[in-house]
């Protein structure tokens, strides 16, 4: 039975409210609720106050922290006004309820940039509203990360300066630039604490939120990636901007990876599980590109589960499975953006030309 419980700033009436709901739906539904934090609790909803959004302080990085603010005024750009609040308080998920003549509205914000919203109105009975916030929060709010890094120094001396084929990555990722595909990485800086910074590495093994990354098969076992939180435009040093991967330790639940010695490496993309489960089920996937950006008529994932879960990985796959030519796949994620098979990177990029929105389309 997963654990889960309520705390954070003092409640409003509305909120008081609101809590309420979400405390007796997730009850029925299975969750146990506590009052205070146990060593394995699993979904906690932190209240958090404007002026001093206070993060709620996980001991494991199994623990989903949706952050839940309140405004009673419209913003002009409501998720730039949000968004922020997201990486102060260091959670995964983000409740933004804004009130405003007689109907609130209620916003749902992930790192990714995933931005949904959903109304509320009395008239429209509260079992509805809080079956539909349970079915969009618990997928998600369940699901597995699989962000370690198990680095081993053993990279073979000839990869030491990369290959023929991180070469291509590097000219790939100035092509992505070129499209206008590789978003600034959000200043954290900006908005956190030295400790807040450590505390988000620690928790999500990031640097920055930058968006897009793109591998390139080696051999039947391993393949490069683009590394998280760097210049993909400019990727040039191998265990820091390239990784090299062996595979998933799931004893270990870590992506294995090869660095050259003598170096610090930068930790692997989120994505490198979703990447690995499809080299590993389809030889002929020669590359794959992961963007934030759409495709008109893409099958897509239904639910928008964050970057890095098992979850998020296997559906994927699946999607790439059932494609009709899984080595040239399309495969939407819903709320996020597209990840790209190719026989190779050229590939991909002339089968993406001319067809990239650059407006993910959002939905609940």
């Amino acid at each position: 039975m997963s654990v889960f419980m309520i705390t954070g700033s003092k409640r409003s009436p509305f909120l008081s409210w609101f809590t309420e709901g979400l405390k007796e739906k997730f009850s029925t539904e299975g969750y146990k609720y506590c009052e205070e934090p146990v060593d394995d609790i699993r979904l906690v909803f932190n209240l958090i106050d404007k002026d001093k959004p206070r993060p709620f302080r996980r001991k494991a990085q199994a623990t989903f922290v949706i952050s839940i603010l309140e405004q009673n005024e419209e913003t002009v750009n409501t998720f730039e006004s949000a968004y922020p609040y997201l990486i102060r308080s260091l959670a995964n998920h983000l409740i933004y309820i804004i009130h405003n003549d007689e109907k609130t509205e209620v916003y749902f914000i992930t790192p990714e940039q995933g931005f949904y919203k959903m109304k509320y109105q009395m008239d429209e009975g509260e079992t509805a509203f809080f079956n539909n916030i349970y079915e969009r929060l618990e997928p998600v709010a369940s699901a597995q990360l699989v962000i370690n890094n198990d680095f081993n120094d053993n990279l073979h001396m000839d990869l030491w300066k990369g290959n023929e084929i991180t070469e291509k990555m590097y000219l790939s990722g100035k092509k992505l630039d070129e499209m206008n595909l590789l978003p600034a990485p959000f200043p954290l800086e900006n908005y956190l604490s030295p400790r807040d910074m450590r505390q988000l590495k620690k928790l999500y093994g990031i640097g920055g939120l930058s968006y897009g990354n793109l591998s390139s098969r080696q051999d039947e076992v391993n393949f490069w990636m683009s590394a998280s939180g760097i210049d993909k435009s400019n990727m040039r040093i191998i265990g820091q901007d390239i990784l090299y991967i062996n595979g998933f330790n799931p004893d270990k639940n870590a992506m294995e990876i090869s660095v050259p010695p003598n170096i610090t490496p930068k930790r692997a993309s989120v994505d490198a599980i979703e990447h690995w489960m499809i080299y590993k089920e389809h030889p002929k996937v020669g590359a794959i590109v992961h963007i934030h950006a759409w495709i008109d008529g893409v099958q897509a994932t239904e639910i928008n589960y964050p970057c890095g879960t098992i979850q998020l990985a296997k559906v994927v796959a699946d999607l790439v499975r059932i494609s009709e030519d899984p080595s040239r796949a399309i495969i939407g994620l819903k709320n996020h953006g597209l990840t790209i098979t190719g026989r190779n990177l050229d590939d991909i990029f002339e089968r993406i030309e001319g067809r990239i929105l650059s407006q993910v389309p959002m939905s609940g």
